[in-house]
């Protein structure tokens, strides 16, 4: 008997939950930049903050069903400043903090879980793709964009998100598969945040990580502490790297939690032990940064009251812009389906 073939998946993770650097993350404080370091933190902030204005704006019946991404904040803005701006963002549904960095306003955020289609229809980032609600088939979407970004020999990289939960959809493995076998320059982020929905990680799949899953299509999988903004950003880097020369797909998969409900349709007190949730408070993403700012650079606390209210500031006035939008017509809902619509369809937006 032959060992045809041997394969590992290696685990990042560069910050400790105490905002200490560990000695295997080959990162030199002096060449860390406060003010890049800042901007990034204020991201998280805003992405942070944000999030709890939409759940309060549904709750309060201004809003339709929002799915938190609290303690996501650090893989969103690690996706976000690792790609360049021409690059191709195909996300899930809970990438808030990717779309934020990427230039969708906050207004057309509120739009899409608001029921209004002109929220899929972003200002700046018109080549990425509006939110994905069905599950994985973003995936397939982003081994679309990345065939024509090959065909047309561009140097762009395209990134797609996907749960833990989506990762054991055929759509998922169609995507690897081919997006390695026609050698594209993607980048798959598997967010593992313990739960689809109701279903805990251990009754998804018995696979010890879902990186390894990449490897039965040929590509290279790792696992990254998703709430570790340094060691998520430096492997995204890479890898976006890769792609952009042309050295073929990777996939990456970011460990987190999901501290709240599935949406706000949803009650994971229900299905969920509520003491599961303690040991994950101390790796929160934003308090793990702020000591790490704190320590190094004496972050005072006034400066971060004051990007808090700032960013603060920017969401009451982009809540404000959306609140303020004209009522959308009913007969929107046809409007964007098909080039021709079929009789059938006809016949309703006739009746209406």
């Amino acid at each position: 008997m032959n060992n045809i073939v041997n394969f590992q998946i290696k685990f990042y993770n560069c910050l400790d939950e105490n905002g200490n650097l560990n000695s295997e993350s080959n990162i030199d404080n002096n060449q860390i930049l406060f003010k890049d370091l800042l901007k990034l933190y204020t991201a998280m902030v805003k992405t942070r903050l944000f999030d709890a204005k939409a759940i309060n704006l549904q709750r309060t019946g201004k809003l339709g069903t929002y799915p938190s991404c609290l303690w996501h904040e650090a893989i969103g803005v690690a996706i976000g400043s690792s790609m360049h701006q021409e690059d191709i963002f195909c996300p899930y549904y809970r990438d808030l903090g990717t779309m934020l960095w990427r230039g969708v306003l906050m207004e057309e955020i509120l739009a899409y879980w608001g029921g209004y289609q002109s929220g899929n229809n972003f200002s700046h980032t018109v080549h990425d793709f509006p939110f994905c609600v069905p599950i994985a088939s973003q995936t397939l979407h982003a081994v679309g964009a990345a065939f024509a970004v090959k065909y047309r020999q561009q140097s762009r990289v395209v990134v797609t998100t996907i749960g833990d939960g989506g990762t054991s959809r055929g759509d998922f493995y169609e995507a690897l598969n081919l997006a390695k076998l026609w050698n594209l320059p993607v980048v798959f982020v598997i967010i593992n945040n313990k739960w689809a929905i109701s279903t805990p990680i251990n009754m998804q799949t018995k696979t010890e990580t879902l990186a390894q899953k990449g490897i039965a299509a040929g590509i290279v999988g790792e696992q990254v502490d998703g709430n570790d903004l340094f060691a998520l950003k430096s492997r995204l880097d890479v890898a976006i790297q890769k792609a952009r020369l042309n050295n073929g797909p990777s996939v990456i998969e970011a460990l987190t939690y999901r501290m709240g409900d599935h949406t706000t349709a949803d009650d994971a007190s229900r299905y969920r032990d509520s003491q599961e949730k303690q040991q994950y408070l101390s790796t929160d993403p934003l308090i793990r940064l702020k000591k790490f700012l704190q320590r190094q650079y004496s972050f005072p606390d006034q400066e971060d009251l004051k990007i808090q209210q700032e960013c603060q500031t920017a969401i009451e006035q982009a809540v404000n812009n959306y609140l303020a939008l004209e009522p959308g017509s009913p007969s929107s809902m046809f409007d964007y389906l098909y080039k021709t619509l079929p009789l059938s369809l006809k016949t309703q937006r006739d009746l209406w």
